[in-house]
């Protein structure tokens, strides 16, 4: 297995593996769209030994108060279920904080189940006073700092690239 930075010939694998890992096209749609609007900031693939992608991380701008701070989101994340369970989500989104850190970004959010991204480090956003327009995602919306200082003087809703407001969190 090789995690890795997307490359074109990725796509169509990409494509496939979140319209099979969620069992439905949106995902799959925002990634695409993220993609030609040129809003996608990093995609990170897990390959198998042929080549195949068998896991993605999708991160995109996030804008707070309308205001860019250099933060992204996370989101699609998916593996295929023939290889869950085997740390593979986990070295993804690791490998993307990694790239993302190099580049100078200074703090990742993600709406996703707090139980899983804790272990991975993210905190719940609201303890710094931020919020998505999703109702109902306080307890799911996280947030993992990158920069020291990422947090000073930020405070607010953060909103998501276009694309998101068309697809359903």
């Amino acid at each position: 297995m090789l995690i890795r930075v997307e490359i074109p010939v990725d796509a169509s694998g990409i494509d496939s593996l979140l319209r099979m890992a969620f069992g439905r096209d949106k995902e799959a749609d925002l990634v695409h769209q993220l993609r030609e609007d040129g809003l996608l900031t990093l995609g990170i693939v897990a390959t198998d030994d042929e080549g195949g992608v068998i896991g993605y991380a999708a991160f995109s701008p996030v804008w707070i108060d309308g205001e860019d701070y250099q933060w992204v989101g996370l989101a699609p994340l998916a593996v295929d279920a023939n290889y869950r369970r085997q740390g593979i989500a986990q070295k993804l989104i690791y490998e993307g904080l990694d790239t993302l850190n190099e580049f100078s970004y200074r703090a990742v959010v993600v709406v996703g189940d707090p139980g899983y991204y804790s272990r991975v480090g993210f905190t719940q956003a609201a303890s710094a006073q931020l919020h998505c327009r999703w109702p109902g995602t306080e307890a799911a919306f996280q947030l993992f700092t990158l920069a020291e200082n990422a947090l000073d003087g930020i405070s607010g809703q953060v909103e998501y690239a276009p694309p998101f407001n068309q697809a359903a969190v």
